[in-house]
């Protein structure tokens, strides 16, 4: 029986590398690498505006790069500690009470200072320490060691009512700066609407919701875990499981933290067919089932199985997005050059896109998938100048620019008619290429209304 479930769950794991990252780029917005339609929601009015942070913020949570939060929740915060469901309850509320405090001091920040500075947990740093603390999570789902508070600082929150209670708090902290970078364009498009508000009171309150609604599901399940079993077999096969998404997680976030990775994914069908064939392999070797703790032949197959599958789930994403980005490659982009784009608008009379974008923005290279190496959206690219602004790389000609636009997170991708009039909306996140034609086809038209205030560019 345990030789079939490896065979079976090998064949899946091939069908999902070889298939699954492709699907997704051109399926649509994941939710870790979109807005969800946050920015337009909370357009919509103060109190819709409320209902769409919680909203997105629970969609957020239902993403995959989310997940490797959930084995965290389950195996080290909140409920396994508690004796009762009404401590379960009192634990991981405050474990999401945690995470709200966390984004709700970025929501009064960035309406103090204007700016959406949470848009930085996403710069190839962030996702350095992310990747670190995700490869530390997976060594303890292996069974290097056991993740709990030092003794000392136990002993000191003791005093003040408890390691459990005050833990669970410190720990939701912590879980919400792991789980910023998942964010992506939700957090920015949040945080970029209260940067505009300049209300601390509404900063509060909108990102107070954002994180309940993050918050949600860690609750759930941390709130009724304590009915789960809390040993055997089974529960080595989990922890098999959370790890290997832990260090898939880990390596794709240095994949996208480091460019210089970039050249090392082949774009072929055949490079993304080897991966998943290496990830089913170390699925048959054991990288789930097998254990870390048996004679020295059973290590060495569990060690191997767990590269070769979190290897070939890491190059089977990187392929996808290699694939993506050769399809978006040769887009007419002028770059870098705004000064050049606009003259060259401004003589012609055309209009004008700029696209902020950066080499390790997930959600940049998922609009270019979806939308810049669409046919029909090159066709009707093709009636404007086409500007790209990489900010992969700190320079100040380049934050000039940004703070020129008001950019506060990316991608963002901006319009001018061909009267050298802004449009007042703007792009936030990746959308299809449907939508895409129709924000091409009425950029000439959105300023033609008296009501309508555009900032002249030129």
């Amino acid at each position: 029986m345990r030789i079939a479930w490896r065979v079976l769950l090998a064949a899946a794991t091939f069908a999902a590398v070889a298939y699954l990252p492709d699907l997704a780029a051109a399926g649509g917005a994941t939710g870790a690498t979109s807005d969800l339609g946050l920015g337009r929601l909370l357009a919509q009015g103060s109190l819709v505006a409320f209902g769409a942070a919680f909203a997105g913020g629970v969609l957020t949570s239902l993403t995959p790069c989310v997940y490797p939060l959930i084995p965290i929740t389950v195996s080290i915060f909140g409920a396994r500690q508690a004796r009762s469901r009404t401590q379960a309850v009192a634990l991981s509320g405050l474990y999401v009470l945690g995470i709200a405090a966390m984004y709700s001091a970025l929501g009064v920040g960035a309406a103090l200072t204007g700016k959406a500075f949470g848009s930085a947990m996403q710069n190839p740093w962030a996702m350095g320490a992310v990747a670190l603390v995700f490869g530390a999570m997976a060594a303890s789902m292996f069974g290097a060691f056991e993740l709990q508070l030092p003794a000392r600082l136990q002993g000191r929150l003791n005093a003040v009512g408890g390691a459990g209670f005050a833990g669970a708090f410190l720990m939701g902290l912590v879980a919400g700066v792991i789980a910023a970078p998942c964010t992506g364009p939700v957090l920015a498009a949040a945080l970029a609407f209260v940067a505009a508000q300049g209300s601390a009171a509404f900063g509060f309150g909108i990102m107070f919701a954002y994180a309940l609604g993050l918050g949600l599901l860690f609750f759930l399940i941390g709130a009724f875990s304590v009915a789960l079993p809390k040993s055997g077999p089974w529960m080595e096969t989990i922890k098999g499981v959370f790890g290997v998404a832990l260090l898939a997680a880990a390596g794709i976030f240095l994949k996208d933290a480091i460019p210089a990775l970039k050249p090392l994914f082949a774009a072929s069908r055949g490079a993304a067919l080897v991966a998943a064939g290496a990830a089913a392999l170390g699925i048959l070797l054991g990288a789930v089932q097998g254990s870390f703790r048996g004679s020295g032949a059973q290590r060495l197959a569990k060690a191997l199985g767990v590269a070769l599958t979190v290897g070939g789930i890491v190059y089977g994403v990187g392929s996808a997005g290699a694939r993506s980005s050769a399809a978006a490659a040769d887009f007419p982009w002028v770059r870098q050059d705004e000064a050049s784009a606009l003259a060259r608008a401004r003589a012609e009379g055309r209009p004008v896109i700029i696209d902020f974008w950066a080499d390790w923005c997930a959600a940049c290279k998922e609009l270019d998938a979806q939308a810049w190496s669409d046919p029909q959206v090159r066709e009707a690219a093709k009636r404007f100048v086409t500007l790209k602004i990489d900010a992969t790389h700190e320079n100040p000609a380049i934050e000039a620019i940004f703070e020129k636009y008001r950019v506060v997170g990316m991608p963002t991708v901006i319009f001018i008619d061909s009267r050298g009039r802004e449009m007042p909306a703007r792009i936030t996140g990746p959308v299809p290429a449907e939508e895409m034609r129709r924000w091409l086809r009425s950029v000439d038209e959105a300023c033609a209304l008296p009501v309508v205030a555009c900032v002249t560019r030129w």
